[in-house]
This record gives C-alpha cells, structure tokens and sequence, in this order.
C-alpha cells in the first residue's frame, strides 16, 4: 500500500503565535520558557492536525524557531569565532545572535545564558533567499573550529512527538552536502569539509535509531540544481558514508523546487531507500521516470500537490499521474506528498471569512493539502470507486471557475497586446538622463536617503486596525495618516538626508498594499507565510487579469512633498515582485501577469510624474529570486522580467524624472547583466552582511549607473556608529568611483523601532558628511 507522507508544515502557528513568543522574548517581555512552551502547542497542534488526516509519514525538526538552516548550523556546531561560543550546547541567545546580531550587554548580570562574552557587538550570519522562493535562510559559514554535536533538538522534538502520536514520526535533517553548498568561507576543500561532517550526521542518525525512528527525510534540494562532476562526488562521498553505517534508520533523501535533469543517475544511484521528487514544477521528473524506470531497492516519494502555491489541486488530473506513476514503481514504494515543504502555504482557508467565494472554493492551504493528499492516497490504493464523491465535488469545483467571468477582462488582455518594442525603452541614454536629473535635484556627493519605509508603531497598525473595523473614521484615520507622515518627513529633515520618504505608514506590506487596489487580484486575512524569523507576510492571489482601476499612491505622495522643498520618492512596488511574492495563475504564462501589472505601474508614475514627484523608486527585490535554479532556463526568465519593469517605467517617463529601484540578499553576479538591462538610474542593494563582496560583480560589469550600498544591516538590533559606516563607504569607493554612490540602509526600516532608526540614521548621514569633507585619495 502507498503511504501519505508530508516533507514540513507552517511553524509560525496557525496565528502567528510563534512570532508574538519570539518577538516578546526579544523585547524582555518574555521568559526562554514561555518561548518553549509556545512551540511545543504549536508543534502539538501540527502533529494532530496532520495525524487526524491520516498521514503516515509525518515530519519532526521541520519546526524552527527562526530558520531551519540556523538550526542545522547549531545542530553541526559550526558557529563563527566571533560569537564566541565554548559551549557543549548552542543557547538560545547565541541562536537569536547569530540571526540578528547582537549589541552587546551593559553588564554581566544582563546576560541571561551565563555566557555574557558571547553577547559582546557582533554582526548576524547573512541572509539570502532559499532557491527561488520568498523565503530567507541564514547562510553558513565554514570558517569555524572543528564540527560538533552541539544541539539536542531533533531527538528532543522526535520523543515529543512519538509520545503525542503513539507511533515513530519522520525526523527531517537539512542535508551535508546541501549545507556545505549553501555555505560561504570554506577555508578548505568542499570534500574535507564533508569529511568533517559527517561523524556528526552519524552520530544523529544513531541517536534517532535508537529514539525509535524508523526512516529520516534528508533534504538535499541542491540536487536540483546544475552540479559540477565534483560536486555530484559529494553526493556519493556522503551517502557512501551514511548508508555503510549499520545503525541507522531508513533514508529518504529528499528533491525539490525543480527537476534532477542531469543529476537523475548520481541521485537514483545512492545507496539510499528512498528518493524524493517534484512532480508538479514540470514534467522533466515525469519523463525521466518513463525513461529510465525507477530502482527496485527505492521507495520513491511522488511530489505530486503543489507545496508552493494555493490553486486546489485537479485530482482527476492527480490521480491520474500517480496511476502513471505506478506502472513504473509498485505502489507499495510510493510515498504520496506534495511537491516540497508546506512551509510556504498559509495554514488553514477556514480562517479567511472575508475572501470572495468564488475565489476560496478553487483555493488549498496547508491543511487542505492534507486533505488532497488523503483522498489521493486512497484512490491510488482502493481505486478511484473508492474516492468517487471526493473527485466529483472536485471536479464540479473546476467546471465552474473554467465558467468565471472575474478570471477574463478584454480591456487588460486588448492593452498588453497593443504594446511595442518602443515602449520598453526611455526617450534618452543614462548618461544624458543623469545629468538632467542632477540639474534638477541638485544633490550633494553621497546623496543620503532611505529605501523608503520607516517603522509600523504599535500606534500605527493599532489605527490601521480600528479602521479596518470600522471603530473610526476615513477622515479620522487619513488625518493620523497624514500627522505622522509630516512627522516623519521634519525628522528626516532635521538629521539632514538629502532625498526623502513619507514613511509608508498607510502601507501594510509592499505588494499587498498595491494588490488591494488593483483588479485580478485578492488579499486575504490570515493567509500568512514565513519569510524570515518572525518576519510573516501574506502573499496576494492573482485569479484573473490584473489592471489598475485608479490612482493608488498619487495622493499620498503628492501631500508628503509639499511638506518639503527636498526631492520626495515616489514608492512603488515593482511587477515582478508584485507577480513573484504572490500567489500567480496557473492557467497562463507568468510573463503575460507581469506585463498587465507593469502597465498598472506604468500609469501611477505617470500620474507621480504629473504631480511633481521626481524621484520614484519601483523595487525590485524579488527579480532575482524568481530566477530558474537551471541555468539553461534563465534567459528566457531574465528577458520577460526586465521588459516588464523596462514596460513599467519607460513610455511616458521624462529624462527629468529619476527612476530608482531596490534590490536585496541576492547573488548579483548572477544577474548584473539583467540589472544593467533594466535601465534604472539608482540601485539599491544589501551589502553590510556580505562586506562589500556584491559590488565586486557591479566593479567586474563595469556598471556606469548609480548604486546605494546598503551601509548598515537593518535586520540587526544594533545602532551602527558612524567610524563602521565610513569604513563601509571607504570600502566601495575603492570599487566604485565616487560620483556613482549613495548612502542608505540595506533595506527598508518598517520592521525596525524608532528608538533603533532615528540614531542610526544620524549616524548615517553623519558617515555621508565625513567622507564628503575627506581630502581625496592623493590631494595635497
């Protein structure tokens, strides 16, 4: 019999809860006990749910307090020196230290793990995007001492669970070779580097043995990826090791996010049990599987419901491809799950009460996806006579959106095919447009400015929400809108930036505000998602075609200038973020989505344009993230993505208007020939977690526009000092020349308290002043 199985479920809690316990014991309003016992009713409630659908193969240690890959960082006991860290076991303030950094305590008594010199100023791991998601991890670094076993927490959470459930769970373990992948400052070669990790997988894998555990789920999603033959070694090297060891349970190494493609032989050729795949990213897994059939030794885990996105699944269609499945592996050997994790669904569609019906009966969430995976295992195992009822009501649901006159609007599809080559291209060269911009601002040497939010006080999203119920008026709410935006716009300023943003206080999230005011597209109440630590968002669902059936910003942005004679930034949300940190259609190219919205854009700078704003920022952070793990897919990914943001802020664009854009925790080497192609006239980027290394990609690309290296990490507790920020800028005007540089935050400051922002903001434009008056390298 075919077995159901689940590779991870949401660990925020199915109200945030997990973000409230953390976010309270940051701020000393919560003891480490209260945090512990916040995620033990969470992990509780995930096994239940789960268990109450039948699911055979349930997942334990896929709940983290802040990142998986961290945990497997403590796990490993590969903690960086500058943390300090002498003990057997990895606290929890190391733990948030490593995530966030840490700015030091007064004194010793401060210090709450008996470790105060691990608490000393130090910066967190960096951050960037895992594969091609939303979601953030933090990357490893192997220039520590010598591996350790230095966390209990697999074996901790897999006796909690097999009491809970009266039977044996799945723990699941980030892989070797992945983690060595993922990592950056090795000070050896790659293979040494697993040779000193694997004792310590041995020794969990023996330890979960004797625990009881009869298989264990290792991630290894790197194999999705393009792999040198060394690389592909370390695969062998790894499994060869784990799989000689006797006691051991059964592994299921675990794909997805893409096809094996030209991994399919190094990954069916471990000696392994079992092998994961993604049946739903495309059909390369499939056809293989026809090709090349399937080792008898192997139970093979069918990836076959989306793990990513929330369309309901067709289980006709489902069914059908398992029954396929099955004439090349015995059912017997089949796990059937979804597609990867549902770490990157929302929990539970009962919660939005709100939601247009039509749009909520062809959605899944996680735990409709649990249902999915029921009636799916049971057609495959008794036949579809079994599971008719299931797949009729299934199938009634899809005949009817097919029906939908809200998916379709002629004017959007009419005015994306009028479009020409001429309008992904502004009317003058940069070189001529720069000029006339700076003719017009009249900034400084290392203009300062901000990458435009600032921080959501309690206040604020206390007024928001009383609006939101109705508790006080429009016109009460836009006027507190408007008080903290004059605020905000005198504070700024007062410290002396040079170009200015009115705060984003009217905004919740950078895509959700604009999908609330665009056509074709949904937001929901509690359809929240992990993007990093406690940071949660809620991606839209686009269901149809998308357009812009009013002005959504022009009003805000024109108030906020007139409070100021410095130069306002336009806010936009660029069209491949908005697309790529949404829930996208299925049933059409994304492409065609992305350039509906960019038209969107298009006519909100405009609009900007007309009411005097001549600094607009259309960001773009999740360019990168959307790039396909397989390089031979890229091109074809970067073309469509830049014309989209080219379609967005091109035709109707004056030279005189500067466009910006901003981008985040991303591998710009990969993409710097895109991000040229964009034609924006500022860049943004992260840059004070990686050092400055990600301008060397904009040195070696010889690019002539103008870029703002984040010169301090806004992810970080610690008000940075003015000394660090000149090194910083020191540092990138040794790669950049010095006309091409300003001076920002790495990113957006919403997520920050003012008691943080407005010092190291100071601090900041006090960083721009000293290196302004500095002599020139070489002036006498």
């Amino acid at each position: 019999m075919a077995q159901s199985s689940l590779l991870g479920y949401p660990r925020i809690g199915r109200k945030r809860e997990l973000k409230r316990a953390v976010e309270r014991y940051w701020s000393g309003k919560n003891s480490e006990q209260d945090v512990v016992n916040t995620a033990s009713e969470i992990r509780k409630a995930a096994w239940g749910i789960q268990n109450k659908h039948g699911i055979d193969q349930i997942p334990v240690n896929d709940f983290s307090y802040y990142d998986h890959v961290l945990d497997t960082i403590c796990l490993m006991g590969i903690v960086p020196e500058r943390y300090n860290f002498n003990s057997s076991k990895v606290d929890i303030d190391t733990y948030f230290a490593m995530a966030r950094g840490a700015a030091g305590k007064s004194n010793d008594a401060d210090c709450s793990c008996g470790n105060p010199a691990s608490h000393s100023s130090v910066s967190a791991l960096e951050l960037t995007k895992w594969f091609d998601t939303n979601y953030h991890y933090l990357v490893p670094e192997f220039d520590a001492g010598t591996p350790k076993l230095a966390s209990d927490k697999p074996f901790v959470e897999f006796d909690e669970a097999k009491k809970e459930l009266g039977k044996a769970p799945k723990p699941v373990l980030v892989g070797p070779v992945t983690l060595i992948l993922l990592g950056k400052s090795h000070t050896k070669p790659l293979a040494e580097h697993l040779a000193d990790l694997l004792p310590i997988y041995a020794e969990i894998l023996s330890k979960l043995k004797d625990a009881g555990a009869e298989w264990v789920q290792i991630d290894e999603p790197t194999l999705v990826e393009d792999r040198t033959d060394e690389e592909r070694s370390l695969y062998q090297q790894a499994y060869a090791g784990l799989a000689s060891q006797s006691n051991r349970p059964k592994i299921m190494l675990q794909t997805y996010f893409e096809s094996l493609n030209g991994n399919w032989d190094t990954a069916v050729g471990l000696p392994v049990e079992g092998l994961g795949l993604d049946f739903v990213r495309n059909d390369e897994n499939r056809e293989a599987l026809k090709k090349n059939g399937f080792p008898q030794d192997k139970v093979l885990g069918a990836g076959v419901v989306n793990g990513r996105n929330v369309w309901r699944s067709n289980l006709n269609d489902k069914l059908t491809l398992l029954e396929e499945i099955a004439q090349t592996v015995d059912k017997d050997r089949m796990w059937v799950q979804p597609s990867s994790s549902l770490l990157h669904l929302p929990h539970d569609l009962d919660l939005e009460e709100k939601l247009d019906q039509d749009v909520k009966n062809i959605l899944a969430f996680a735990q409709e996806r649990l249902e999915e995976i029921r009636v799916l295992t049971k057609g495959l195992n008794e036949g579809r006579n079994a599971v008719k009822a299931e797949l009729d009501a299934n199938q009634k649901i899809f005949d009817q959106a097919m029906k939908s006159t809200r998916i379709y609007n002629a004017q959007a599809q009419e005015r994306v095919a009028s479009v020409t080559e001429a309008d992904f291209s502004r009317n003058s060269p940069f070189r001529e447009r720069i000029a006339r911009q700076q003719a017009v601002l009249k900034l400084p040497e290392y203009p300062t400015t901000t990458i435009g939010s600032f921080p959501q006080t309690k206040e604020v999203r206390s007024m928001r929400a009383k609006w939101k119920k109705g508790s006080i008026s429009d016109q009460e709410y836009w006027n507190f809108m408007r008080e903290r935006t004059k605020e905000v716009i005198k504070q700024q300023e007062d410290i002396g930036l040079d170009v200015l943003a009115h705060g984003e206080f009217e905004r919740t999230d950078m895509v959700e505000f604009f999908a609330e005011k665009l056509e074709g597209m949904a937001v929901t109440e509690h359809a929240w998602v992990q993007s990093y630590g406690s940071r949660c968002v809620r991606p839209p669902i686009v269901y149809g075609d998308v357009y812009r059936p009013e002005p959504m910003t022009v009003d805000m942005i024109a108030f906020a200038q007139q409070q100021t004679d410095k130069p306002m930034k336009g806010m936009l949300t660029g069209p491949v973020t908005i697309l790529n940190w949404s829930f996208e259609r299925e049933d059409i190219p994304p492409y065609q989505t992305a350039n509906q919205i960019a038209l969107a854009l298009l006519d909100e700078v405009t609009d900007l344009q007309k009411a005097g704003i001549r600094v607009i920022q259309v960001d773009e952070p999740a360019l990168r993230e959307g790039l396909p793990l397989r390089s031979r897919k890229r091109e074809e990914y970067l073309d469509w993505s830049v014309r989209s943001f080219r379609l967005a802020t091109s035709t109707g664009v004056d030279d005189e208007t500067q466009i910006h854009t901003h981008m985040c925790y991303a591998e710009f080497n990969e993409i710097i020939a895109a991000i040229e192609a964009l034609d924006a006239d500022v860049i943004s980027v992260e840059n004070s977690r990686s050092h400055a290394e990600l301008l060397q990609a904009f040195t070696d690309h010889k690019y002539e526009r103008h870029i703002g290296p984040g010169v301090y990490d806004v992810h970080s507790a610690q008000v940075p000092n003015t000394e660090d920020m000149v090194e910083m800028l020191q540092r990138s005007s040794k790669v950049l020349p010095e006309e091409q540089i300003w001076v920002n935050p790495d990113c957006g400051l919403k997520t920050r308290g003012n008691e943080e922002v407005w010092p190291s903001l100071k601090n900041m434009v006090d960083a721009a002043k000293e290196i302004r008056a500095r002599q020139p390298v070489g002036a006498d």
